[in-house]
């Protein structure tokens, strides 16, 4: 428990921060954030890492790096302002190409 909640910790200030760095039109700081962290969590699941490592990195540091709520809560903020294609776009390209990342991701080791 104490290694996810050490990779948890610099997994939240990494999007925190990369999210501030990140000036693209909302909401595409998320996107890319949940995109690359697929592609890392497909490429750890890969090297087949040791439980404690896979609890640090995997579980703790990329669980908070990603974020699936600041998605869900973008995704409803677009439907409620009434930007259906971008909401639409949104979420298909956050799920398709988030699987893809993951894929790819994987299949690089």
């Amino acid at each position: 428990m104490i290694l996810v909640g050490i990779g948890g910790f610099f997994g939240a200030l990494s999007r925190f921060y990369l999210g501030k760095l990140l000036v693209h039109p909302y909401p595409w700081a998320t996107f890319i954030i949940n995109c690359t962290g697929s592609f890392a969590l497909g490429f750890l699941f890969a090297l087949h890492l040791s439980d404690w490592l896979w609890q640090l990195m995997g579980i703790g540091f990329l669980g908070a790096y990603t974020t699936f709520s600041t998605f869900g809560f973008e995704c409803l903020q677009l439907i409620e302002q009434q930007k259906w294609r971008q909401a639409i776009s949104y979420i298909a390209s956050t799920l398709l190409i988030g699987v893809l990342c993951a894929a790819i991701g994987y299949l690089v080791v």
